[in-house]
């Protein structure tokens, strides 16, 4: 199985944001704002964004997450969210209805977006979503101990590698530590 990548600048999440809309665009915004694993990001009704936080049980570990909702994922919600969407409507709903999208659907969602907004060359999955969020984290200088607990990784090691840390990133501390 191929491992998929996080994004790496805002100009591909820009991109991918144009090429999504409505339903597809939220779970996006929430997924990258959220790093939330996708199981439980369609798993979210339209109570969980209205307060002040999201609060799931982890369905792989049993734990339980607080996730603070951040102004772009406030800002979603009140343009991208239907204005008759009831609280115990899923956030995320298939088109046959009584059902979230699958974690197959969002994988197909997430690929034509990628393709359309020419990220074709790039190996995108849903969990792309979590791995940016992480990515991100780390560039704005958040210390590794607080990503690894927002991801729930029990080692430097795996969140490092989790998070795509790879030789150009290595390669451009070299050719920035100039002594």
């Amino acid at each position: 199985m191929n491992e998929v990548q996080s994004f790496r600048s805002t100009k591909e999440i820009d991109a991918m944001k144009r090429s999504l809309h409505g339903r597809n665009l939220l779970m996006f915004t929430i997924g990258i704002n959220t790093a939330l694993r996708v199981s439980d990001l369609l798993q979210l009704k339209v109570s969980d964004v209205t307060g002040e936080y999201i609060e799931v049980v982890e369905s792989k570990t049993g734990k339980r997450k607080r996730i603070k909702i951040n102004a772009s994922i406030k800002k979603a919600v009140k343009t991208l969210l239907s204005a008759d969407a009831k609280p115990d409507d899923w956030l995320f709903p298939s088109r046959n209805g009584g059902k979230p999208i699958t974690r197959v659907q969002a994988y197909r969602i997430l690929n034509e977006a990628a393709e359309r907004a020419g990220l074709a060359h790039m190996r995108i999955g849903t969990h792309t979503m979590r791995k940016t969020f992480g990515r991100f984290a780390y560039e704005r200088g958040v210390e590794l101990p607080l990503i690894m607990k927002a991801l729930n990784h029990s080692s430097e090691r795996e969140t490092l590698r989790y998070i795509g840390i790879e030789q150009d990133d290595i390669d451009s501390v070299h050719i920035d530590i100039c002594l």
